[in-house]
C-alpha cells in the first residue's frame, strides 16, 4: 500500500491489485486518470483536452475528481456554494498537497473567497478498497451557505455501457437488486424520508459483463444513515460519472467563521467479480468500519420476546419465556416493546423512558436478574428519536417535535419526530438512557425509529435546512458517548427494519436490524442483497413463528436461513412443543459450532435461488481449513432431481471430509470445485447444512 507521487501533480493510489490515478493540470484543474489494473507508473499524464466548440468546452470531457459549480461545468457537480455577496459558483486553485505513507490530501482554495477545500484519500493495509472525503472551511468573517456537499466523484474507465446494480426494494423488502443499463442520460437513487432508507441503498456496484466469479466491478458505499443521492450519468463521449453523498434535496449547510465541515466518507473499490467484491467489503468492514468493542467478537444468540407478547409485557411472561430460551441456548435476553411509560399499545407513552409500574412493580431489576441467574445477559428495546402525542414527554414538551405552527402535523404509527437539532433533546435522550444503563445491568440496546420525516420545522435553527444532517450527526453523537461511558453494551440500529442498515449505521451500531420480514423464503433475497456490501458479521437473522405474511416453512428451515448471520430467536416459545424445543437446541448448539465461519469467514454465493430454484452459501474460514454450507430451496420446479454441487473458496491442494445425504466423502479442494458431488435436490422446503473439514496428515 503506497501514495505514489509523480511529477507534474499526478498522485498514484497503489493498493495490492489496483491503480488509481489522478491529479492537478496545468490550469489547476483536478482531474481523474485512471482507475484499474496497475500500470507502469511513469506511463500516466495528462491528455490535452480543448474545447470542441461553443456548446462543448473542454470542461463537459474532463474527468474530475470532484466537480465544483460555476464556469462552464454543467453536469452534475460535487459542490455548489452561495458567497456572502451573492456569487454561486466556486473557482479552486491548487494550494499543494500532503501525504504519508498511507493517505493523501489535495488541497485547494477559492480564487476570490476565503474558502479551502480538500479532498481527502486513505489507504489500508491488504486491501484494495480506499475511503475518500471532502473537508471544506471557511477562512473567513462570514457565513458562507453550501447547496450541495458530495463526499466523492468518480469516473469510470471506457466507453461501453455500465449497468448499475443498486436495490429497489420496500418495508419488509429490503435490498432486492435492481439493474439499470446506462446507456445515456443519468439514473439517480436516493432517499428523502430522513433515514438511508428501506428502498434505494447509499451504494453503487457498476459493471460490465461481470457475475459471482468473474469481470470488472466498481463499487462504492457510502457511511452515512440520512438522506442521500447517488447520482450516474452517461454522456455523448461515453464517459460515465458517477457522484455520491449527501442528497441536496431540501438540503443546505451554514459554514460559518473558521468552522470546518467534513462529508460522510465513501468507501470503494474495485474486485474480479460480485464474490470478491462482498469478500473486500466483508473482511474490511469488520477490521476498519465497526465499533471496536465488539468488532472481532462474535454476536451472541439472541432471544427477542415481541412476538411473544407484543405490548402485554410483564415481569411474569418474560421470566417465562427467559427460562425456555436459556434452556435452548440463547446467550441474550431482549425485552422489546411496551416496557416503560404507559405504554399498552402504539398510540401512547412513546418518549416516556420510565419504567411502568405496573408490569414491572419492583422495577427491571427483579427480570434482570432472573435473566441472569440463567446464564443470559440482558436487553432492551427503545426508540429515543420519537415521541406520542398521548406522552408526558409531548404534554410538556410540544415545542420538541419537529412542526410547522400553522400545519397539522403527520403521525405515522400514531407518532411524531423529536427534533434531535435541539440541545435539550439531545442532552434529554442521552440521561435517560445513560440512567437506564446506569441503573441496571444491561449488556445491549435495540434503537429503533418506525417513522419518517414530515413538518420538518425546526424553528431553533436559523437555516432549517440544515436539520436533515444534524439529525443524523446528533444520533451518531449520543450513540458514540453512550458507548464510551457504557463500553460493556451493544448497539443495534433498527429503523422498522432496515430503514437505517448502512456503512453510516455500522460506523457506530455494533449490528443491523436487517428486515422486519422474518420468512424464510422472502430473506433468502434480502440476505443476498445485505450481503453484497455490507458484513454479514453484523446481519442480524432471526427464527420467528409465521408473522405478518409468512408462508408456513417448518423450522428447520427456518434456522437454515437464518443461521447465515447473526442468529435470533422471535418466537412465542410458550406455545412451542418439545419437538419444536429439541430443534431449536439442536440448531443453537450447531450455530455455535459455524458461526465463527458465518461471522468472519469468506461468503462464496454458488447458487441463487431467483436463478437455479436452489440457494447455495459456502462460508470459509480464512485459513480455509472448514467451512460450512447451507442448501436450501421452497420447492424446486420441473421435476428437477439430481444436480452437482461444486463447493467454491476451499484450497485446492488440501483434502477434505464431510457427510452428505449418509455418505461419507474425502476429496482434495480441486476436486470438490471443479467436479463436485451429485445431489437430489426435490420437493417444499429442502434443507441441508454440511460441515467440511481439511483432513490433517495422519488422521
Amino acid at each position: 500500500m503506497s501514495v505514489i507521487i509523480k511529477e507534474n501533480n499526478i498522485f498514484i493510489l497503489e493498493t495490492p491489485n489496483t491503480h488509481y490515478v489522478f491529479g492537478v493540470d496545468k490550469y489547476g484543474l483536478n482531474r481523474h486518470l485512471h482507475w484499474g489494473e496497475k500500470c507502469d507508473a511513469d506511463d500516466y499524464f495528462f491528455e490535452y483536452i480543448g474545447d470542441e466548440n461553443s456548446n462543448h468546452s473542454m470542461l463537459d470531457e474532463y474527468k474530475q475528481e470532484l466537480t465544483v459549480f460555476g464556469s462552464t461545468m454543467y453536469r452534475e457537480c460535487g459542490v455548489k456554494a452561495q458567497f456572502p455577496d451573492g456569487c454561486r459558483e466556486i473557482s479552486l486553485k491548487y494550494d499543494g498537497f500532503e501525504t504519508d505513507e498511507n493517505s493523501l490530501c489535495l488541497k485547494f482554495s477559492d480564487k476570490a473567497y476565503p474558502l479551502e477545500l480538500k479532498l481527502n484519500y486513505q489507504l489500508y493495509d491488504e486491501t484494495d478498497i480506499i475511503s475518500r472525503w471532502i473537508s471544506l472551511k471557511n477562512t473567513g468573517k462570514e457565513t458562507i451557505r453550501f447547496e450541495k456537499i458530495a463526499s466523492a466523484e468518480f469516473s469510470l474507465p471506457g466507453i461501453e455501457p455500465y449497468t448499475f446494480e443498486n436495490t429497489n426494494g420496500s418495508w419488509g423488502g429490503e435490498f432486492l437488486k435492481t439493474e439499470t443499463l446506462l446507456n445515456g442520460g443519468s439514473a439517480v437513487f436516493e432517499s428523502r424520508k430522513g433515514g438511508s432508507s428501506h428502498n434505494n441503498t447509499p451504494q453503487f456496484i457498476a459493471y460490465r459483463s461481470a457475475d459471482e466469479k468473474s469481470g470488472e466491478v466498481f463499487f462504492a458505499s457510502l457511511a452515512y444513515s440520512g438522506n442521500f443521492k447517488v447520482s450516474a450519468s452517461r454522456d455523448l463521449y461515453g464517459i460515465t460519472r458517477a457522484v455520491i453523498g449527501i442528497n441536496d434535496f431540501d438540503f443546505e449547510y451554514s459554514l460559518g467563521s473558521g468552522e470546518i465541515f467534513e462529508t460522510p466518507k465513501v468507501y470503494c473499490g474495485r474486485a474480479d467479480g460480485f464474490g470478491e467484491m462482498s469478500r473486500q467489503m466483508n473482511s474490511f468492514a469488520v477490521k476498519h468500519i465497526l465499533p471496536r468493542q465488539f468488532a472481532d467478537k462474535p454476536l451472541p444468540v439472541l432471544y427477542n420476546a415481541w412476538e411473544a407478547v407484543f405490548f402485554d409485557v410483564n415481569c411474569e411472561n418474560q421470566t417465562a419465556l427467559a427460562k425456555l430460551a436459556a434452556e435452548m441456548g440463547v446467550e441474550l435476553f431482549v425485552m422489546d416493546d411496551g416496557w416503560f411509560g404507559q405504554r399498552k399499545n402504539d398510540w401512547a407513552g412513546l418518549g416516556d423512558w420510565y419504567v411502568n409500574k405496573e408490569k414491572f412493580p419492583n422495577g427491571l431489576g427483579e427480570l434482570i436478574n432472573a435473566v441472569n441467574s440463567l446464564g443470559m445477559d440482558f436487553g432492551i428495546w427503545v426508540e429515543p428519536e420519537m415521541v406520542n402525542a398521548d406522552s408526558d414527554l409531548f404534554r410538556s414538551h410540544p415545542d420538541w417535535a419537529y412542526h410547522y405552527d400553522t400545519r397539522q402535523a403527520s403521525e405515522l404509527r400514531h407518532q411524531l419526530v423529536l427534533n434531535m437539532t435541539l440541545p435539550e433533546v439531545q442532552e434529554y435522550i442521552f440521561s435517560v438512557i445513560d440512567n437506564l444503563l446506569s441503573e441496571n445491568n444491561i449488556k445491549y440496546v435495540k434503537w429503533d425509529m418506525n417513522r419518517s420525516f414530515s413538518e420538518t420545522g425546526a424553528q431553533n435553527l436559523e437555516n432549517p435546512k440544515m436539520l436533515w444532517y444534524l439529525h443524523i450527526k446528533a444520533v451518531y453523537d449520543i450513540v458514540d458517548r453512550l458507548k464510551k461511558k457504557h463500553p460493556d453494551v451493544a448497539f443495534e440500529s433498527c429503523a422498522s427494519g432496515g430503514g437505517r442498515a448502512d456503512l453510516g449505521a455500522l460506523s457506530h451500531f455494533d449490528q443491523i436490524w436487517t428486515s422486519d420480514n422474518t420468512d424464510a423464503v422472502d430473506r433468502m433475497a434480502i440476505q443476498k442483497g445485505f450481503s453484497m456490501l455490507h458484513p454479514i458479521k453484523a446481519m442480524r437473522a432471526w427464527v420467528t413463528d409465521l408473522y405478518h405474511d409468512s408462508k408456513p416453512s417448518p423450522l428447520p428451515f427456518r434456522f437454515n436461513i437464518a443461521m447465515q448471520g447473526a442468529l435470533g430467536i422471535g418466537g412465542n416459545l410458550l406455545k412451542y412443543s418439545e419437538e419444536d424445543l429439541k430443534i431449536c437446541r439442536e440448531n443453537i448448539t450447531l450455530y455455535k459450532e459455524i458461526r465463527d465461519i458465518v461471522q468472519f469467514g469468506d461468503l462464496y454465493r454458488i447458487l441463487d435461488i431467483d436463478k437455479d430454484d436452489v440457494l447455495m452459501n459456502n462460508y470459509v474460514s480464512p485459513d480455509k481449513s472448514k467451512s460450512v454450507v447451507f442448501i436450501a430451496s421452497d420447492g424446486t420446479k420441473h421435476f428437477k432431481k439430481r444436480m452437482p454441487l461444486r463447493f467454491e473458496g476451499l484450497d485446492k491442494t488440501k483434502r477434505y471430509t464431510f457427510s452428505f445425504d449418509g455418505k461419507t466423502y474425502e476429496k482434495s479442494g480441486a476436486y470438490l470445485s471443479e467436479v463436485g458431488i451429485q445431489a437430489y435436490i426435490r420437493g417444499a422446503y429442502y434443507n441441508r447444512i454440511i460441515i467440511i473439514d481439511e483432513k490433517k496428515k495422519g488422521e
